[in-house]
């Protein structure tokens, strides 16, 4: 199985890399539009600030690649962001795959919210064996409102979307390879499909 991990300038790419190797895979790091369409799976990587990131995927023209692979596609964090049709980090146009809007959290918590947090109200094979209130790790600013394409909830300040998926592309708020053997095994759920 060829794994690509989307190598834009913007990712938290070596922890992917080794979540992957412990589950038995292994997976290239890459921004060649003809590399990344062959794959059979694809994760998309982001940590850092929405509209730089967007910027990087625009030079190199992954920006019009991405909304047409046909390929499972795993959004994780800011990748995850970057699908939906905007973020008010940046002011920013996302890639438009989810039918929502990310935005700030408000000056009534403390952000970014940073460190372990549950997901419930999981809709997905994505978490198939996981149950329901596991914690997650996240690191973040924004967040996308719950909306038609959420498959996980988690609470900070409000409800929101911490998973969100349309036909083959997925993503999550939370960093799965940085969240343990629970993590590891959404991973491993997503590989095989």
């Amino acid at each position: 199985m060829e794994i690509v991990i989307i190598n834009y300038g913007a990712g938290n790419i070596q922890s992917i890399m080794f979540a992957i190797e412990r589950l038995g895979f292994k997976a290239v790091l890459s921004n060649n539009p003809a590399e990344i369409q062959a794959a059979d799976k694809v994760i998309f990587p982001g940590v850092g600030e929405a509209s730089s990131a967007m910027l990087k995927l625009r030079e190199s023209g992954l920006d019009s690649l991405i909304p047409t692979l046909k390929q499972p596609v795993f959004g994780i964090c800011l990748g995850m962001q970057l699908m939906c049709k905007s973020s008010e980090e940046g002011n920013t146009k996302g890639l438009g795959i989810f039918d929502v809007d990310v935005i700030k959290f408000t000056s009534k918590v403390k952000v970014p919210q940073m460190g372990w947090n549950q997901i419930y109200d999981l809709k997905s094979d994505l978490f198939k064996g996981i149950p329901e209130n596991e914690f997650m790790y996240l690191v973040h600013s924004f967040y996308a409102p719950n909306c038609a394409e959420s498959i996980a909830t988690t609470n900070y300040e409000l409800e929101y979307a911490s998973a969100l998926q349309k036909d083959n592309f997925y993503g999550t708020q939370f960093h799965p390879e940085k969240s343990g053997a629970v993590g590891e095994l959404i991973l491993e759920n997503f590989l095989k499909m």
